[in-house]
């Protein structure tokens, strides 16, 4: 994460874990016409086997971060909030992270190339300390966590029953994209609270296909 990322997300981290809830990472994307800040939160690890975040969690969260951010005013001039539940190809913003999803895949995207690459696909190994080793392919790659830039899993549609069959089958892949879903499932949903001269615009978020 990006050091503003850091900042507002050990500001939050907090606030949502006093809803009983994991605030994952923060995504916070600067532009122009003002900031995007993008929170994916997740039920508490114990949780994981039994529910699932919905709408109704990230309407509260939405309200508790945006007084939140109200009165601590860590961010200049306009921003868009928005929560999010991870989804399939959720992000990975910690070691702990790449730790839980030891041998699934991860693309993932370098701060600096190795290899004269910057991004990668492939399996995380192990992570050993504060590198993480990737098999790329048949080709183990060592990866320090602080060049990583951004990363998301992969998902396995074959395993989660969404995957494509021979032409002339019934069965599609899920869409990965969002914007493209029919009818979003529950678990993410964009926030709004204007505050003082800062706009907080509500730009929707549509869901991902979710599964654990």
């Amino acid at each position: 994460m990006s050091d503003k990322s850091t900042q507002i997300s050990e500001l939050l981290s907090p606030t949502v874990q006093a809803l009983g809830l994991e605030l994952l990472g923060i995504e916070y994307l600067p532009a122009p016409g003002g900031a995007t800040v993008r929170l994916y939160i997740d039920v508490q690890e114990a949780e994981r086997e039994t529910r699932h975040v919905n709408i109704e969690d990230c309407e509260a969260v939405s309200r508790e971060v945006s007084a939140q951010l109200d009165v601590e005013d860590p961010i200049t001039g306009n921003y868009t909030l928005e929560v999010s539940s991870p989804g399939v190809d959720r992000p990975l913003f910690t070691l702990a992270h790449f730790v839980r999803h030891v041998g699934e895949s991860v693309k993932a995207v370098l701060k600096l190339p190795q290899d004269g690459r910057r991004r990668l696909l492939g399996k995380i190994v192990r992570v050993d300390g504060q590198d993480i080793l990737l098999d790329l392919d048949g080709h183990d790659l060592l990866v320090a966590f602080d060049n990583i830039d951004k990363a998301r899993l992969v998902p396995d549609w074959a395993a989660l029953g969404l995957a494509p069959e021979k032409p002339g089958g019934g069965k599609k892949k899920a869409d990965s994209n969002p914007s493209s879903a029919k009818k979003p499932a529950p678990g993410k949903k964009a926030a709004r609270k204007p505050s003082g001269n800062k706009k907080q615009s509500n730009k929707p978020a549509a869901s991902k296909p979710r599964a654990e």
